[in-house]
């Protein structure tokens, strides 16, 4: 009897390389850079998806080759010299573990800002300005594309003395499609025009290239096929560009469909939570059908099945499970173990882009330890020291993530939660229907945490009195907050808030003011709701932009709602009060900062988005009967040490409160909490 191989698991040869298996982690930009270089965070980033048995992984989402391409996002400086010894010991690192690695190339165009690094100018073939950031290009001028070949060339040779594998030639919303795209090629000399001369500039990059690194070194291509942009580049005229591509030198292709000059075009390419699984997937399959090289394609291929159909139906050589070896780097680990149910779902978020702007770097909104592996585990192991007895209060996604951490420590795990189910705000959250998939960050700690034999007790209004009973040795209080209505200095008891929109108690009404003074996604979620449902909405912030914590990945699903509702956006007012008036209606007192200006607006419904206050009532009964008085050792935290403050020799337990039962943060500030606090312990 032969055994069937998952499709996944088959090694695949590419030109002289053999991979041990089909999936890989595409070209993407973390942002874990210092000074340009892939140090320490960064390789050991992409090592642990090596050791999590990924067949490729690709980085330098976007290594830049010139001075004049600063940039955007963090990104690796491949025109300097120092950058190879780092290359190198990363690529040492990831053979070792087992599997390939290939670096993206590109020069960015008008893609990055005029106005950091060196202030060069931004050069494009055309002076169009990018939507996204902002630039006015400089027309590029003959010898402008004389050096950016000579910059290609010297980047390819770097990353080949490096030891990688091989180079991805960057041609989607960069400066090589800007040449290729009618849409961003205005030329009217040898570059522009016919598709002959559209195709002349990158054509040339890529025989340098060629000549540059030699026979056995591999180039590839991440290109988009249909720009699906009116104007723009067609499937046609890209196959015809990709076939001349390959006679140039060209050995793989990794499709892109769309472009990504604008945040509704990026999220349109790179798609969110609440969009169909694999979009593109069809369409990577007939541009297969239509050429020769391998492919591989990445674009919301989210979990193992719909990547084993693309394999097993011949759609893709290769198959990118980018965003879920993020939140899982041991993804393919699991797979082979046959503990396929066991791998951490992606919930397609898309917090691990948006953080990028909104903080500096990549973060997975339920694995704190992505990119963080200088001091976080990805795999927990049991303690060498004594078993402990611990009661966790609370199955919200931080009181879920410590019974987890702690459970496969080898302690004795009770968790008590006053509700029927898991999940706390995130159950929230996900009745909202885009944002759904958010469930899964309590359906994956649940299992996991029953694997570890975690107790789970619900229904359980747990008092300090039921937790003291329990002679445990630990108290974690993961107990959440509350929705927060104190600002008002009048009127709380006339509005709603969020949390009473999503969770049904209240059914819109007339006209409704929703008031967001917190700037994520639950003002939104509310209004997308209320919207849907018939209200006349107006959305009041404060902020002198709308939702400043939602980045440009899950933005556009809320401004289309918006538009198509007719959602009225007033920015810059805070709202000061709430009374009735004669007529039974809301009166809402709004303040402008900037001008010192006071306006009423009169309507039906008032609902409030002003953060959480802590609900942290047992935590403050439970805190004389501790033995550190709830106190945090804040180094030991850090440097990932046990807790073990005694300042009090009459306590009975150590007490910890995590999650939004300190203060309101979000759902990686809650895994982050839990995840370093219990680790050592």
């Amino acid at each position: 009897m032969s055994l069937v191989l998952d499709p996944l698991l088959e090694p695949f040869q590419l030109q002289h390389l053999t991979l041990r298996n089909r999936v890989v982690s595409t070209s993407h930009e973390p942002a874990y850079a210092e000074e340009g270089m892939p140090k320490e965070r960064y390789r050991l980033y992409h090592v642990e998806k090596a050791r999590g048995g990924v067949g490729l992984t690709m980085i330098g989402g976007s290594a830049v080759v010139a001075p004049d391409s600063p940039p955007a996002f963090g990104n690796l400086l491949l025109y300097r010299d120092d950058i190879v010894p780092w290359l190198r010991q990363l690529s040492d690192d990831v053979h070792q573990a087992g599997a390939a690695v290939m670096c993206q190339v590109t020069h960015l165009g008008r893609r990055t800002s005029n106005f950091t690094d060196d202030w060069l100018p931004a050069v494009y073939p055309s002076a169009l300005r990018e939507p996204a950031h902002r630039s006015f290009p400089k027309v590029a001028e003959g010898w402008d594309l004389d050096r950016i070949v000579a910059a290609y060339e010297d980047a390819a040779v770097r990353c080949r003395d490096a030891g990688l594998d091989g180079i991805e030639l960057q041609h989607y919303g960069h400066l090589l499609d800007g040449f290729l795209s009618p849409a961003t090629n205005h030329r009217d000399d040898e570059f522009g025009g016919s598709l002959e001369n559209r195709m002349s500039f990158p054509r040339r990059v890529i025989r340098a290239v060629r000549a540059a690194v030699g026979s056995d070194f591999i180039v590839g291509i991440r290109m988009s096929m249909d720009e699906d942009t009116p104007g723009g580049l067609g499937r046609d005229e890209a196959l015809e560009a990709l076939r001349r591509y390959v006679e140039d030198g060209i050995d793989f292709l990794s499709v892109i469909k769309g472009t990504i000059d604008s945040d509704a075009t990026l999220a349109k390419v790179i798609p969110s939570m609440g969009t169909p699984s694999a979009p593109f997937l069809e369409f990577a399959g007939e541009i297969k059908r239509a050429i020769d090289i391998p492919v591989m394609h990445a674009s919301r291929i989210a979990d193992v099945a719909t990547a084993r159909y693309a394999i097993r139906e011949g759609l893709l050589d290769l198959v990118g499970m980018t965003r879920p070896q993020i939140a899982d780097p041991h993804l393919v680990r699991k797979l082979m173990a046959g503990e396929e149910d066991r791998i951490r779902p992606c919930v397609g978020a898309n917090y691990c882009l948006d953080a990028i702007y909104a903080s500096g770097d990549a973060k997975c909104i339920h694995n704190p330890a992505t990119g963080r592996e200088q001091t976080l585990t990805h795999t927990v192991r049991p303690t060498s020291g004594r078993s402990k007895k611990v009661v966790v209060v609370g199955a919200g996604p931080a009181g879920l993530e410590a019974a987890r951490v702690l459970g496969e420590r080898g302690h004795q795990v009770v968790v008590m939660e006053a509700a029927d189910h898991p999940g706390g705000q995130v159950l929230l959250a996900a009745t909202a229907p885009r944002r759904r998939d958010l469930i899964g960050i309590v359906d994956w700690r649940m299992t996991e945490a029953k694997y570890a034999g975690v107790e789970f007790r619900f229904g359980v209004l747990a008092d300090a009195e039921t937790v003291r009973a329990g002679n445990c040795d630990l108290v974690i209080v993961a107990t959440g907050g509350l929705p927060n209505r104190s600002f008002l200095a009048a009127g709380q008891e006339l509005v709603f808030d969020t949390w009473d929109v999503m969770d049904g108690s209240v059914r819109p009404s007339g006209t409704v003011l929703v008031y967001d003074d917190n700037g994520a996604e639950p003002a939104l979620d509310a209004t997308e709701l209320l919207a849907r449902r018939g209200a006349s909405v107006e959305f009041v912030t404060p902020e002198r932009m709308l939702a400043p914590q939602v980045g440009a990945m899950n933005s556009p699903a809320y401004l289309k709602v918006f538009a198509e509702h007719d959602v009225s956006i007033t920015l810059g007012y805070r709202l000061v009060k709430v009374r009735r008036d004669g007529a039974g209606r809301l009166v809402a007192h709004l303040f402008n900062d900037y001008a010192d200006l006071e306006v009423e607006r009169v309507v039906d419904q008032v609902v409030t988005e002003h953060g959480t206050l802590p609900n942290d009532e047992l935590y403050f009964d439970l805190v004389a009967g501790s033995v550190n008085l709830g106190e945090v050792d804040q180094q030991a935290l850090l440097a990932q040490r046990p807790q073990t403050i005694r300042t009090n020799p009459a306590g009975q337990y150590q007490l910890f409160r995590i999650g939004d039962a300190v203060a309101s943060r979000n759902i990686h500030a809650a895994m982050y909490d839990a995840l370093r606090l219990c680790l050592p312990v």
